[in-house]
């Protein structure tokens, strides 16, 4: 029975594509078939493109991210200050800046202020980053960052197309349903009078 049911769905999903002869089709019907195929080969189309776009914007955000990495260079360093006592500027904020040291390759000691989680103790070793002046900078992105708007960008595409894919389709078939009626409405005319014994 479970095996007759999935043919008999299958062919009524076939007959709704306009596949098979019907003596009752009308041109307006097979209209709407060929919309509806069109319809459903584009949102088809949509799972290809969306992973197409995800591929190209993870590699541009890989490419711009190892861009940045290789502008900057990892420093140990460490805090001259402890944030025990430190209290957050901003409900929420769980970092404050402290005094750090460290030494360049020649051997000079280098102080600036960096940001540290509170509660952070004096003398604790942390990595920070300089450019080629010596400067220093933000954090590269790690390599995991870049899949995250890629990621956004494959599902977010086909949540924007489907619905647009599947309204542009019920607002075509509005003429059709029209047209539809129409020729059913002329149609009743002539038969009415033999079905319901009434001559016009």
């Amino acid at each position: 029975m479970t095996q007759r049911r999935a043919e008999l769905y299958v062919v009524m999903q076939l007959r709704l594509l306009s596949f098979g002869n019907n003596p009752l089709r009308r041109r307006v019907d097979r209209l709407e078939a060929v919309l509806r195929i069109v319809a459903l080969t584009a949102a088809l189309l949509v799972i290809p493109a969306a992973a197409a776009l995800s591929a190209t914007v993870r590699d541009r955000a890989e490419q711009s991210a190892a861009q940045a990495r290789a502008e900057v260079r990892p420093v140990q360093a460490r805090t001259l200050d402890g944030t025990a006592q430190a209290v957050p500027s901003t409900l929420g904020l769980t970092t404050t800046p402290v005094r750090i040291r460290w030494y360049d390759g020649r051997g000079a000691p280098h102080e600036a202020k960096a940001d540290v989680l509170i509660g952070t103790k004096a003398g604790t070793e942390l990595t920070i980053w300089l450019d080629r002046s010596g400067a220093m900078r933000p954090a590269p992105r790690p390599p995991a960052d870049s899949a995250a708007p890629a990621v956004a960008t494959g599902i977010t595409l086909p949540m924007l197309a489907w619905p647009l894919i599947f309204g542009l389709f019920r607002l075509s078939r509005r003429p059709l349903d029209r047209r539809r009626a129409e020729e059913w409405a002329r149609e009743w005319r002539q038969v009415s009078p033999r079905w319901t014994g009434r001559q016009s």
